[in-house]
């Protein structure tokens, strides 16, 4: 995935009413009218928010009959999760690196210098 696609990935999940737009269209198509309706904003409002979702490839939209049906779509968020994997590998290397300190100074008795605990006691 370009870079320029990944920005337009992660500025469109910046927001919790897109991510929740999304939550939706998983369970299935909607129409503008069936997404803004949780939210207590406008159509026009939501339509915005759809076309942000388009630009990023993470939706799709087509016509059924007189209704626009917006549909999730997948690959952009799977586009997204495998560019953040390489982050999650560095976190966890760094927790299992904490981890193995922790144990070190437990071995060697230093977890006895609780900074909570008052001197002399």
């Amino acid at each position: 995935m370009p870079a320029d696609s990944l920005s337009l990935v992660f500025g469109a999940l910046a927001d919790p009413t897109r991510r929740a737009i999304l939550a939706r269209l998983s369970e299935g198509d909607a129409t503008v009218g069936e997404l803004a309706a949780p939210h207590g904003i406008s159509q026009p409002a939501i339509s915005q928010h759809l076309k942000v979702l388009e630009r990023a490839g993470l939706i799709s939209r087509s016509r059924r009959a007189t209704a626009r049906l917006s549909h999730l779509e997948a690959e952009p968020l799977h586009d997204a999760t495998a560019w953040l994997a390489a982050y999650r590998h560095f976190w966890e290397q760094s927790h299992e690196r904490l981890d193995e300190l922790l144990a070190t100074l437990r071995d060697q008795g230093i977890d006895d210098a609780d900074p909570t605990r008052e001197q002399g006691s």
